[in-house]
């Protein structure tokens, strides 16, 4: 049977991408649930893609939890080949997913540079190529590529995920391009406001993180863009202005984690 409308997300085991699949879920939607964290193999930072599948069913939606390395492009193709199977569709995939390594770029190893590109850039790209074709075939789609301010913001201080995000705007804005024909709609949503995660707090040590806003802001963003018609592409949204359209909830404040 298939789903009335299915949500491919990335990184969905903790933070903004957990926020995602819950939300979507809220709204009638089910949920694929992508992330290198499972049950059966924990990363040190909590959270799996399997909780938030039962997160998901406790809603009365149907969950697919995938445990995938988004550095692998044929577990990518896989994961989107057993949703088709499973769901029968992709209406939104979310490029939520993403690294950001601290420090001075030049003193690290290529490694982590590589590691950088194949999860915030590739694997976008390469859940695209998978994705997109199928969904033009079935009616239209929409793909959500999450960004930061950090694109536009070398003082960031995270060089490999300055270039990576600006690198996949300009993407986004080429896919938007080539499948405007094809009832594709392609968007990025640039978070310009600290939000809290699991993550992002891991790498900030002992920061104070109480005045970062919730994840969920960025489920009023992304509900907002799957709302719009095919036609509403090639767009980068901002966390900010889509707060002063009223789409956006007012701030919010984490508080003490």
């Amino acid at each position: 049977m298939e789903s009335n409308r299915v949500a491919f997300i990335t990184g969905a085991s903790r933070g903004i991408g957990k926020q995602l699949a819950i939300d979507f879920a809220a709204k009638g939607w089910d949920i694929v649930c992508l992330a290198r964290s499972t049950s059966d193999k924990p990363t040190k930072l909590p959270g799996t893609v399997d909780e938030t599948a039962e997160l998901v069913r406790s809603r009365n939606r149907r969950a697919l939890a995938l445990g995938i390395d988004l550095q692998a492009e044929e577990q990518l193709r896989d994961a989107v080949e057993r949703t088709y199977r499973e769901f029968g569709r992709i209406d939104a995939l979310i490029n939520n997913a993403a690294i950001a390594v601290p420090g001075p770029t030049l003193p690290q190893p290529m490694r982590k540079w590589r590691l950088a590109m194949e999860i915030n850039l590739n694997a976008p790209l390469a859940l695209m190529m998978a994705a997109c074709p199928r969904m033009a075939q079935a009616g239209g789609g929409h793909v959500i590529n999450v960004s930061s301010e950090a694109a536009v913001f070398p003082e960031f201080g995270r060089a490999s995920y300055t270039v990576s995000k600006s690198a996949l705007e300009s993407l986004n804005q080429c896919m938007a391009h080539e499948l405007k024909n094809s009832k594709i709609a392609v968007n990025v949503m640039r978070i310009d406001v600290p939000i809290w995660s699991e993550g992002f707090a891991f790498t900030l040590g002992d920061m104070d993180t109480s005045d970062f806003e919730e994840p969920v802001i960025t489920s009023d963003a992304c509900l907002w863009l799957v709302g719009q018609p095919f036609s509403y592409t090639g767009h980068i949204e901002t966390i900010t202005r889509m707060r002063e359209r009223g789409i956006v909830r007012p701030r919010t404040r984490v508080g003490k984690r």
